[in-house]
């Protein structure tokens, strides 16, 4: 890992994609949900052509303004993307047991929903991938101030690269603007972390940038994705 990261080392985002593309070939993916550091990404990739897998996870309960996005990406890129559901039979055992909303109920009904609509496609599309792409920023949660350019997930044994790790929220948004990428229109509208539709509101002025993710509670704001 020591030898990665030294090469990445100044390197500029679509560089160190570019380096990573040709170290690991045919092994690299991109997971996006179509926030904003996601579709930043994308267009870094797509602009390049870099040789990337873009996946989407379709948890089912996904905002209507999210598949808009996913059409108006389609259209401007001419680029396809892979799409992964949920385990059908996991979801009727869930609904037929707990009911649609269980995840309002406790931390652990909240988990066990994340981990069979998010964690396990997620896992499913990661199958065989060496060197995971993502859109963490430092800047999003405490819990991701301390991650790496590239980090190695043990769980999964493979490498995950955070392109945009040191980016402020304001250098997003100007490549968003100047580059005329496409984006969520809920962004417009005080949702700055963007996920399941009943799990996801949006934020008064001056509220932390995830506090309109699982608002209900008061414990870490992760899904299981990332830790």
């Amino acid at each position: 890992m020591e030898n990665i990261s030294t090469a990445l080392e100044g390197l500029d985002p679509i560089a160190a994609m570019q380096y990573l593309a040709a170290a690991f070939p045919g092994a690299v993916a991109f997971s996006t949900s179509f926030g904003q550091e996601d579709q930043v990404i994308a267009d870094m990739i797509w602009r390049a052509n870099l040789p990337v897998r873009i996946f989407t996870l379709d948890t089912g309960r996904l905002f209507q303004e999210t598949y808009d996005l996913m059409d108006l990406t389609r259209a401007r890129y001419k680029k396809t993307f892979e799409v992964y559901f949920p385990e059908t039979a996991s979801v009727e055992k869930l609904l037929q047991e707990k009911g649609p909303n269980s995840f309002y109920e406790s931390v652990e009904n909240r988990k066990e929903c994340c981990n069979i609509r998010k964690v396990v496609p997620l896992n499913r599309a990661l199958q065989g991938v060496k060197v995971w792409i993502t859109g963490l920023r430092a800047e999003q949660s405490e819990n991701r101030q301390t991650l790496h350019a590239l980090e190695w997930d043990e769980q999964r044994q493979l490498y995950k690269y955070n392109p945009l790790i040191n980016w402020s929220y304001d250098e997003m948004i100007n490549y968003l603007q100047t580059q005329n990428v496409p984006y969520n229109k809920l962004h417009d509208k005080g949702f700055i972390s963007i996920g399941c539709a009943p799990c996801t509101r949006a934020i008064e002025p001056g509220e932390h940038p995830r506090a309109g993710r699982w608002w209900w509670e008061l414990s870490k704001k992760e899904c299981g994705l990332h830790g």
